[in-house]
């Protein structure tokens, strides 16, 4: 059986004590095998991880893993709403963050420039999944403040 690639994913049904409807990273080759890691808390809107997941012994039940777009920096390519309420609007080729919370909601944050730093707010607007359509994936380099390039 091909296993899905390591990531992100919701679960939508139980897996042991972990149940349905939440955020999970998947690893299919850890040791002993395949298994999925709950959050243990968030730094600057990404999910950290707890070292010791839960091992999937009947590996059929990966189907109940619902793939999520990763966390990061995204920029919008079609104008959209956060939700049905129509709160917020993001516009054509903003600057967003992703990330989830526990129960793998995806969240918006929207970085702004700071004294020609990029700040990103703690707090974000809740979307749907189906918004993430709306979005591309930028590569942005990630440092330690310990690491950071000389200015």
């Amino acid at each position: 059986m091909e296993l899905p690639p390591c990531g992100l994913y919701r679960t939508t049904a139980s897996f042991g004590s972990i149940p349905a409807g939440r955020l999970v990273y998947f690893h299919n080759h850890g040791n002993p095998g395949p298994g999925i890691y709950l959050p243990k808390e968030w730094r600057y809107n990404h999910a950290e991880f707890q070292g010791n997941g839960q091992v999937i012994e009947d590996l059929d039940l990966v189907r109940f893993l619902e793939p999520l777009p990763p966390e990061g920096f995204y920029r919008v390519v079609e104008p959209f709403h956060c939700c049905e309420k129509q709160c917020r609007l993001f516009e054509r080729e903003a600057l967003l963050q992703l990330g989830y919370n526990a129960d793998a909601e995806p969240i918006l944050f929207t970085p702004e420039l700071v004294d020609s730093m990029l700040a990103v707010p703690a707090q974000g607007w809740k979307t749907t999944l189906a918004t993430t359509k709306n979005l591309r994936q930028l590569r942005v380099p990630i440092s330690k403040r310990d690491n950071l390039p000389p200015q």
